[in-house]
Parts: C-alpha cells; sequence; structure tokens
C-alpha cells in the first residue's frame, strides 16, 4: 500500500492537512463517526480537546481492529459543533494529531454542525483507509 500527499505550490500552503491523497492499496476500510464516547457509550470530557482527543482515539482504535495504522488514513472528515471554537484551539488540536496519528496528514475538512447525534458532543470524525 502506498499513499501519497499532493500539496501543490499553486494553493496556499496546508497545514495540519494535506490538499490531495493518491492511495494504492487492495483493500478500502470506511470509518464510521466516532465521538467521545466511552466504552459505556457516555461522552466524556468538557473541552472540545478533550473530546478531539478521545474522538480521534476512538478513530485510530476502529483502525487498528481492522489492521490499520494512522498512515493509512486517506482522508478524515471533522464535524464540529462549533468551528470558531475549533479555530481558537486548532493549534492544541493539532498537536493531539501529531502524539496519536503522527506528522502524515491525510486529505481532511471540518465541517460545521448544528448538533450530533450524541447531543453533548461536540465533535466527530470520519475516515477513509487504505490498506495492503
Amino acid at each position: 500500500m502506498s499513499l501519497e500527499r499532493v500539496n501543490p505550490t499553486e494553493l496556499s500552503p496546508p497545514t495540519g492537512f494535506s490538499h490531495a491523497v493518491t492511495a494504492t492499496g487492495s483493500r478500502l476500510v470506511f470509518l464510521a463517526g466516532q465521538t467521545a464516547l466511552d466504552p459505556d457509550g457516555k461522552v466524556t470530557g468538557e473541552s472540545l480537546p478533550e473530546q478531539f482527543e478521545t474522538a480521534l482515539t476512538n478513530l485510530l482504535t476502529a483502525l487498528a481492529a481492522a489492521g490499520g495504522t494512522p498512515q493509512d488514513l486517506a482522508r478524515v472528515t471533522v464535524y464540529a459543533t462549533d468551528v470558531a471554537d475549533y479555530r481558537t484551539h486548532a493549534p492544541e488540536l493539532g498537536r493531539i494529531w501529531r502524539r496519536l496519528a503522527g506528522r502524515d496528514y491525510p486529505a481532511m475538512a471540518v465541517i460545521g454542525a448544528v448538533r450530533l447525534w450524541d447531543t453533548q458532543a461536540l465533535v466527530e470524525l470520519d475516515g477513509v483507509a487504505v490498506l495492503d
């Protein structure tokens, strides 16, 4: 499997994402949206960074169970109930991402959502990975 991150110089430099990712592999993994649910199904964390860390951990746990690693992520979508709060915490969220998933960023988007399935959830992440 190989992923190539493509960041054309004609576009603004990406920070915390890649503009495009090409993938060659034999197995796609579609990752369901993950929030900050604990094993008992309760949302944990009061702040966006706390919830982001748990949601990302949950996403990576699902990916690992399917046989993948963070480097296999080709696409991640972040749904945030407060995009302004997300932007405010972006540097901290970036540090959390790098600590848990490394510096090989997938193609990403942050989308504002009025609310998520779990009403206490502030953020949800889903993704697509390409495995050998």
